[in-house]
Order: structure tokens, then C-alpha cells, then sequence
């Protein structure tokens, strides 16, 4: 939930509120939590002391107030809106240079599936992910930052106005893998596919994948195989958070 007028973002969850304080503990400006969560965030309130940033014990309902969701797990820290840096060439160089890999979604529209992607991305360790300037990509929200469960604080966030010139222009530099249901490559031929590059991985839209203009600039189509129950039914594909699990961890596989 955000607050508007001061440009403030509510991160509510035990596990994200936690990984918040540990990692960028002075990036709170506010701590609420209800009184059995108390001896969970002393430290935190030590430091906040010291810079008299408020903190306060309040019931269940004021944390539902400040985060406008009953999943707030009894603690909700405020804090500044988290701004999304435009990425740009002495980024992508960078990642070049240390052969970094890099996740690309394609309007992913659900802030959970967001959340979801963040938390695989820094569990199995990468630390770029891409989102589009566009109305149907979700961004940084109090419901992504608690489904990400702390991942947040491990990977860095960056925008783009469009994601086929990005493509066009890592072409050669970085492999280009798009996900698609009808592709003909299993995701676990990715690490023989990497050739020593880093990869830029694209997940798409939940409800269309990603875009043709998008899969025309992969160098290529990947897809996870499917089996049929007992009685020959099957689903068509797995929700792109579940899917994005698969290939990240394919991706690190040697």
C-alpha cells in the first residue's frame, strides 16, 4: 500500500519486514508491531532510537489500516517509496563485465507472481531483474515485497521503455532465452545453450506469454516439459512464478 502523499511504501510480513531491517535498516522511517512481535525487532529499534525514527506497538487493526491487508503477520515498517532505476549501457557493461545473468518479464501483471519471481531470482542468486515502463507490468508493491519473503533486499530492480531494443541490443552479448509453451528446447538444455555468456532469461504476461515481436528476438525458445496423469489429462502450463522456479534453477544447474 502506498501512501501518496509522502511517497511512502508499507512492507508488511514477518520475513520481509525482518530482511528489510537487517539489510537496510535505515531505509525505515516507521515500525509498527503488534505486542507479541516485540522482542523480534529490538536491534532495529536501538537503531531507530538513535536516529529518533518512531516506532510503536499498535493492535492488529491499525496494521491492517497502514498496509491495507490482513497478511501484515503482526509488523509493518514504512518506508520511502522504492524507486525503480532506468537501466542503462554503464549497467548492462557491468553486468558484461562480471558475467552476470539477467531476468526480463514481459508484463507480468500480478504483484504477487512478482513477489513469487524475487524470491526465486535471490535464492538461486540473481541479482537483475527488468520490468517494462507499462501499465500492465506490476512493480514494487506491499503485496510483492511480502510475497518476495525478504527477497527484496538481494536483487536490484531496473526499468526499461522497451524491452524488444534491450533485446536488439544484447544480441551476441548476453543469451537470450524466451519462455514458450510451444518450444521445441527442454529448459535444461539452457546451461549448454549459455556458451560461457551470461543469459537474459524473459518471462511473460500470465495470460499470453510473452509477445511475438519479443520471442522474435530470443536466440532461444525454451519450455518445460509436461507429463500426462494417469488418465492422459494435462495441464497446458505451470503460473509464471512456479515456472520461473524451473528455470532459474536449470539455469544455475552445470
Amino acid at each position: 500500500m502506498k501512501n501518496t502523499q509522502k511517497r511512502e511504501l508499507a512492507v508488511c510480513g514477518l520475513e520481509a519486514v525482518k530482511a528489510l531491517a537487517k539489510m537496510h535498516g535505515d531505509k525505515i522511517r516507521r515500525l509498527y508491531f503488534t505486542k507479541d512481535r516485540k522482542f523480534e525487532f529490538g536491534e532495529i529499534c536501538k537503531q531507530m532510537a538513535s536516529r529518533k525514527a518512531p516506532y510503536n506497538i499498535v493492535e492488529d487493526e491499525d496494521l491492517e489500516k497502514l498496509c491495507g491487508s490482513v497478511h501484515h503477520q503482526g509488523v509493518v515498517a514504512m518506508m520511502e517509496q522504492p524507486r525503480v532505476v532506468t537501466l542503462n549501457t554503464d549497467i548492462t557493461d557491468e553486468w558484461l563485465h562480471r558475467k552476470e545473468s539477467a531476468i526480463l518479464l514481459d508484463r507480468v501483471g500480478n504483484a504477487n507472481n512478482l513477489g513469487a519471481i524475487v524470491r526465486s531470482a535471490a535464492f538461486f542468486g540473481f541479482k537483475n531483474i527488468i520490468i517494462p515502463i507499462d501499465e500492465a507490468q506490476s512493480s514494487i508493491t506491499t503485496s510483492s515485497y511480502r510475497v518476495a519473503q525478504g527477497g527484496m533486499e538481494y536483487v536490484n530492480i531496473y526499468c526499461v521503455h522497451s524491452i524488444t531494443r534491450l533485446l536488439q541490443a544484447m544480441k551476441g552479448k548476453m543469451v537470450r532465452f524466451g519462455t514458450d509453451v510451444t518450444a521445441k528446447e527442454p529448459v535444461s538444455s539452457i546451461p549448454a545453450l549459455r556458451k560461457e555468456k551470461p543469459a537474459l532469461i524473459v518471462l511473460g504476461n500470465e495470460e499470453h506469454g510473452i509477445s511475438r515481436e519479443v520471442k522474435q528476438n530470443c536466440d532461444y525458445l525454451v519450455t518445460i516439459p509436461f507429463g500426462a496423469s494417469d488418465d492422459g489429462q494435462q495441464l497446458e502450463s505451470l503460473n509464471v512464478a512456479q515456472a520461473s522456479a524451473i528455470i532459474l534453477y536449470e539455469c544455475r544447474a552445470r
